[in-house]
């Protein structure tokens, strides 16, 4: 498997956010997000077995909670498949932050599934497989990035039309971070005032939640590895 860092922060998204979680974040992605914050991972990283990421993982102890991310991890089928097997077999609770280009039915039962739908706002809107949407459970979320009012009435039209909230555990309308933030810890650096975002979600009676990446509060937003 290529990789660009395997960390122990806290988890800042979904369900989860809050949580002591180990982050594997795998190398390469196929798609070029306008709000992309991690362009680190297109190109490089460095390989290693299965057995030496299972050590990895295992080296950052106590914490059970893992993260598979990226760049995009699907990439990488054909070895994740049976890394996350084995790391289930071990206790793990695993899961998986993915962009649902690629198929996911593959992905083990027990992994949660994060699935970014891509709205139009980042330059990949229609990329994701609606395929995907049958494969998901109430272990999973589908996450979408906003940043403006077209990409919160694709996500809101999305959710009704395929009852995402029937489907899966979660549904969550995300602000999207400002390419270049400043170093301040606040919502001023949202491409959309969350605010702005949950007059909306208000005002129309979306069954989403609200989700901010909180570890770009605690950390500088640019800060990596946390």
């Amino acid at each position: 498997m290529y990789l660009i860092e395997i960390y122990k922060s806290v988890q800042g998204e979904s369900s989860f956010a809050g949580l002591p979680c180990i982050f594997v974040r795998l190398a390469g992605c196929n798609l070029r997000c306008s709000w992309c914050d991690s362009e680190y991972t297109f190109k490089g990283g460095y390989k290693q077995s299965l057995d030496e990421v299972e050590a990895a993982v295992a080296a950052l102890t106590p914490v059970r909670l893992v993260e598979f991310t990226g760049g995009e991890p699907m990439l990488q089928e054909r070895e994740l498949v049976p890394l996350m097997e084995r790391m289930l077999n071990k206790g793990y609770t695993l899961m998986i932050e993915t962009s649902g280009e690629r198929l996911l039915g593959n992905v083990p039962k027990d992994v949660h599934k994060i699935v970014d739908v891509k709205c139009p706002g980042s330059g990949e809107g229609g990329t994701f497989r609606m395929e995907n949407v049958d494969a998901l459970t109430k272990r999973d979320e589908v996450k979408f990035v906003i940043s403006d009012r077209g990409d919160y009435e694709f996500a809101r039209e999305f959710t009704r039309e395929h009852g995402l909230e029937e489907r899966a555990g979660a549904v969550l309308f995300s602000p999207a971070f400002k390419k270049a933030p400043s170093l301040e810890r606040s919502t001023s650096n949202c491409a959309l005032d969350p605010r702005v975002l949950v007059e909306w979600m208000l005002a129309d009676g979306v069954p989403a939640r609200l989700s901010l990446q909180i570890h770009k509060y605690i950390w500088e937003p640019q800060k990596k590895g946390v």
